[in-house]
């Protein structure tokens, strides 16, 4: 059998950590620095594994998680090209937020975090899904 995702559940989790995401500046000065320096990227990376289990509804997990990744990763690498065309999008808020600014290998890492963690949500709830519907 084939899962197709909740669109509204997965519409309304994007919005959800997008707020956190952006919540989470306010609130620097109460988390630890190490998780503060860390935060966005992951929770970056979570929203894009969303985004892409949003568009594609019927896949599994790890071709999500994959296509997501390599999103994220291809984004970092992006940042190492520098031209004034694709400089003056970053410093807009928008281009800032999705292109970022510049590369750091520490993002591939929480890159990666973000990913998962929004991999295990996923198979978790199937996981519960699943042992209800039996």
């Amino acid at each position: 059998m084939i899962y197709k995702r909740n669109r509204v559940l997965y519409g309304f989790m994007t919005m959800v950590v997008v707020f956190l995401g952006l919540y989470s500046r306010r609130m620097k000065s109460f988390i630890p620095e190490f998780l503060n320096i860390y935060l966005g990227d992951i929770l970056w990376a979570l929203v894009i594994f969303i985004a892409f289990a949003f568009i594609l509804r019927a896949k599994t997990t790890k071709t999500v998680a994959v296509m997501a990744i390599s999103f994220c990763y291809l984004i970092e690498l992006s940042q190492l090209y520098h031209a004034n065309w694709i400089d003056n999008i970053r410093k807009t808020t928008l281009g800032g937020l999705v292109l970022g600014y510049g590369f750091l290998w520490s993002d591939l890492i929480a890159y990666a975090v973000g990913v998962g963690i929004g991999m295990i949500i996923e198979l978790v709830y199937l996981a519960m899904v699943r042992g209800v519907t039996r």
